[in-house]
């Protein structure tokens, strides 16, 4: 059973996605189930979990609209503003959704270092545990130390790391993403995803050699019950086709045992996400 932890779904708006720079023009237009569908079959994944990719409302019903009508999407991470008084109410109302499995902000977009520990922000994600959900955290590694002081508020909470935090692959940087994530790890609530890692690298010319060292520090740190396969479809086409993406991963994990292997390609999503 192979689960992708980590894919989106959007009908193209250059204004709602102008995110979408000219260096990844590739990815300018629409992509919905019936795209991914056939590359799954292509690659023989059985479900995924798809993820928010702009921060409203509406992008979680639209996600939860795509799970009720395509049974391979098997749980959707909505995105509420938990910043609002009403939160409660917004965390409620999506409660009786069964695809509905946890939530995201795009704190890597946010200017504060610190955004993580605003006391709002912090209010809403203490609501989480209540309603069984869990909680992505997006980041870039000047964000880790906030992460770290976030993470330790909520010793119950299920959170996970998309994309390793986003490592400085393109730049080599190493060191300080390291010692950060380690500290991360020993947090056994935190989970990490193996996923959005080509496009943290040179999009036209990186290779596994480049990429290993940041899998294996998650691996060390983080073991085989807490790393969970995601493919980041359709931004990683700007960087590699869908069959890239996934070799990357089955090729790094190829020594470990049948069990290990299994638990990172798709039981530990289930696990984490409740599918």
């Amino acid at each position: 059973m192979i689960i992708d932890s980590h894919q989106h779904f959007w009908k193209y708006d250059p204004v709602k996605h102008s995110w979408i720079n000219d260096e990844m023009a590739v990815i300018r237009k629409s992509f919905m189930p019936e795209d991914l569908k056939l590359v799954y079959a292509e690659n023989g994944v059985d479900g995924c979990v798809a993820v928010q990719a702009d921060q409203s409302l509406d992008e979680t019903d639209f996600l939860l609209g795509l799970a009720k009508e395509n049974e391979f999407i098997r749980g959707v991470v909505g995105w509420v503003d938990f910043r609002s008084g009403d939160v409660e109410e917004q965390l409620e109302k999506y409660n009786s959704e069964e695809k509905i499995k946890g939530y995201r902000h795009i704190v890597q977009g946010e200017p504060d270092h610190n955004f993580l520990l605003r006391s709002d922000f912090l209010r809403g994600i203490g609501m989480l545990e209540k309603f069984n959900s869990t909680y992505d955290i997006l980041i870039f590694p000047h964000q880790l130390g906030a992460s770290l002081e976030f993470v330790r508020r909520f010793p119950k909470q299920k959170f996970v790391i998309d994309h390793l935090a986003k490592p400085y692959i393109k730049d080599g940087y190493f060191d300080g993403w390291a010692v950060l994530m380690k500290e991360l790890a020993k947090h056994e609530n935190v989970y990490c995803k193996l996923s959005g890692m080509i496009t943290e690298a040179d999009y036209h010319s990186w290779t596994a050699q480049q990429i290993e060292p940041y899998m294996n520090l998650v691996l060390e740190a983080f073991g085989t019950d807490r790393l969970l396969y995601g493919s980041d479809w359709p931004v990683c086409l700007v960087a590699g086709d869908y069959a890239r993406v996934k070799s990357l991963v089955t090729d790094f994990i190829g020594d470990l045992s049948q069990d290990e292997q299994s638990d990172i390609m798709g039981n530990n999503a289930q696990e984490f996400y409740n599918l």
